[in-house]
């Protein structure tokens, strides 16, 4: 599993969305037909009001249990069909089918939109089959399974038993079609083989007070965190300076990263010994993304993110990683390109 696939979601939600990414890029629209999932006396029994983009307000009778993903649009858009392999804009709200609670919302300022990769192999496939098919402008209930959510092992972060059904509410915003490399586990032969595979640009002195960074000949970095307390607003350096394109909001960027928790130096994630990574700059917790916009081609980053840009009060436990943690990433820049 990488976990920076998994970076999809700008907040907490950000590791617990993702599935296990496949081994090949997404299918195209026109490789897999588009047969939308049916609904089923739970998904018709999901009453939903309120306004498009917002926090709806939702009512179902609890316990509500599946054995399949059921989808119900409850309101029809008149935009373009979500297709197989594309990139969905989305707003949803997460409840959990046994208790009835509401676990998570995108409506929230902080959080905002997410973009989804229409592919099973990369998302959860009951997000995936709630939205494929759907149009722009639609409002669909889901309500999914454990086998089309987190499995037998749940989500404790945000509230998911093992054999909970959980319930989606969600709202289709856009549809683009995917860059040509978005599947962040494709295998290296799908890059450019002409891309370095790590920051070619000029060095630049090091931050005063930033962890500090030893890099092997192959680009590897090591982190060393300083004795003093973690930061408690995002900080955001330069180590390399590239002379390459600038990444703009909304990019497809491909990169080399480390992820290490200031508190305890652990390396939580990385792409090295891996491949490089390729996602939007829409796809990641809010702290990388910063770092990312406005940063060119070339160029190597270090970035410190404090809990409220990277997965909140809640943390996220699967990746060691506390409410209260700063994390540090080192970021090589191999290319950017519009989506």
């Amino acid at each position: 599993m990488r976990k920076i696939a998994l970076f999809a979601a700008a907040a907490a939600v950000a590791l617990a969305l993702a599935g296990c990414s496949g081994s090949s890029a997404s299918p195209t629209a026109s490789a897999v037909p588009c047969t939308p999932t049916a609904a089923g006396a739970n998904s018709a029994a999901v009453q939903v009001t309120g306004a498009l983009d917002a926090l709806p307000t939702t009512t179902f009778t609890a316990p509500m249990t599946t054995t399949a993903t059921e989808r119900t649009v409850n309101f029809v858009g008149t935009g373009t069909e979500v297709a197989v392999g594309s990139i969905a804009t989305v707003d949803f709200t997460l409840y959990n089918g046994t208790s009835g609670a509401q676990l998570f919302t995108t409506t929230d300022a902080e959080i905002g939109a997410q973009a989804v990769t229409v592919d099973a192999t990369q998302f959860l496939p009951g997000i995936v089959k709630a939205v494929s098919c759907a149009t722009v402008g639609s409002r669909i209930v889901a309500v999914v399974p454990p086998s089309d959510a987190w499995g037998t092992n749940g989500n404790t972060t945000l509230g998911v038993a093992a054999s909970d059904t959980v319930v989606f509410v969600i709202d289709v915003k856009d549809d683009q079609p995917a860059p040509v490399s978005t599947a962040t586990s494709s295998p290296s032969a799908t890059l450019d083989p002409n891309m370095p595979t790590k920051a070619t640009g000029v060095d630049q002195p090091a931050p005063a007070g930033f962890p500090t960074v030893a890099l092997a000949a192959d680009g590897t970095p090591t982190v060393t965190i300083p004795s003093t307390p973690q930061p408690t607003a995002l900080q955001i350096g330069l180590l390399k300076k590239g002379d390459g394109k600038t990444v703009a909001d909304g990019d497809s960027v491909t990169v080399q990263y480390q992820g290490v928790i200031w508190s305890t130096g652990k390396v939580f994630d990385e792409s090295w010994g891996k491949s490089p990574a390729t996602f939007g700059t829409g796809q990641v917790i809010k702290g990388f993304s910063a770092a990312l916009v406005g940063s060119t081609v070339g160029s190597q980053v270090i970035v410190v993110i404090p809990p409220d840009q990277g997965y909140g009060s809640a943390g996220n436990s699967s990746a060691g990683i506390s409410g209260t943690d700063d994390l540090v990433f080192v970021v090589d820049i191999l290319a950017t390109a519009a989506s």
